[in-house]
């Protein structure tokens, strides 16, 4: 592969995976509300602190895709960050299944939503794969 081809796939990679941590890093301070409710229960302290040190984690992560010079180990706090923020998505699933407020449609979402994680945790390994 050309340098110049893995430059193209690392920054549309990168691009991808920064546009979706920035976006959620921002809702986390623009509405936390929904994010405090699936902080696993487990954590030690408020949910407001897990939800602000997340999103913090998601726009500095998000940052450091966008340069070249970062990218790599960027990516690779992508990935860590996905893996590590998968039991809240296992957490919202669980307290939605046993709510019985929540549509059936919204419990299937829930669960439908968690396989996604995958797509995101691969992409953000071709930004480190390919970065320069």
């Amino acid at each position: 592969m050309s340098d110049e081809s893995a430059s193209a796939k690392s920054q549309k990679s990168a691009y991808l995976t920064a546009a979706l941590l920035g976006g959620s890093g921002v809702l986390h301070f623009a509405i936390p509300g929904p994010y405090d409710t699936i902080v696993p229960h487990a954590l030690p302290g408020e949910a407001r602190q897990w939800t602000y040190l997340s999103g913090v984690a998601e726009l500095a992560i998000a940052g450091g895709l966008l340069m070249p010079r970062t990218r790599k180990p960027a990516a690779l706090a992508a990935v860590g960050l996905l893996l590590g923020v998968f039991p809240a998505n296992i957490q919202m699933t669980v307290d939605w299944m046993s709510d019985p407020r929540k549509s059936k449609p919204l419990k299937a979402a829930s669960i439908a939503r968690l396989p996604l994680q995958i797509p995101m945790i691969t992409t953000a390994l071709k930004a480190y794969r390919n970065a320069p």
